[in-house]
This record gives structure tokens, sequence and C-alpha cells, in this order.
């Protein structure tokens, strides 16, 4: 069972930044291209980016300039720093691993809300 705990979520004004972590203790991490996916309430869960072993990175257009994605072995956690954040952002945000650069793992994490305010 891979376990993977998000944190940094919360609520913060238009323009405003925070910083996602995900840690996921065990042998998966380091082997397996990870993702940082959201859902906003009535609407499906969407790709936000994604990065490889190898560190290449792919963002949703919508976060494009304003999200990054990193990793850190050692520390097995993935990080997604967001920048000026907008309303729209608003949404629980997950972590995902054991997958590929291009594709999803069967590993998620239990969210972390992301509130943006106008």
């Amino acid at each position: 069972q891979v376990q993977l705990v998000e944190s940094g979520g919360g609520a913060v004004q238009s323009g405003g930044s925070l910083r996602l972590s995900c840690a996921a203790p065990g042998s998966v991490f380091t082997i397996s291209g990870l993702g940082w996916y959201r859902q906003a309430p009535g609407n499906q869960r969407e790709m936000v980016a994604r990065i490889s072993i190898g560190n290449n990175t792919k963002y949703a257009d919508f976060v494009k300039g304003r999200f990054t994605i990193s990793r850190d072995n050692a520390k097995k956690t993935v990080y997604l720093q967001m920048n000026n954040l907008q309303p729209e952002d608003t949404a629980t945000y997950f972590c995902n691993s054991g997958g590929s650069f291009y594709f999803e793992g069967p590993y998620w994490g239990q969210g972390t809300q992301v509130t943006v305010t106008s």
C-alpha cells in the first residue's frame, strides 16, 4: 500500500501563492512519474502538472507560467508551487504516483483544499 500525504493547502486572496507538498515514502516514488491534479465541486478531476523521473515537466494550459512542479527524490516529496492564484484555481488538489510521465498511476493522496478569494 502506497500512502501519499499532501499538505500546504489553505485560503489565500487572488494573486497570492501557496506551495503544496506530497510525501510518498517507499520505493515507488523514485521510479515513478508524479503528478498534481485538482477537482472543483461539480467538475471532473483534471491534470494540473506532471513530472518525470528525469524531471521533465508538463502543465495544463490554465496554469502555465504560474505553477511549478518539482520533486526531491531524497525526501520522496513532490511539490507544486502556485503563484498568482485566481479564484478559478479553487479546488481540492491531489498528488498522484506510480505512473509514467504521460499517464497517471494508481496511487492518490487524500487531497488538500485550496481556496482563492477575490
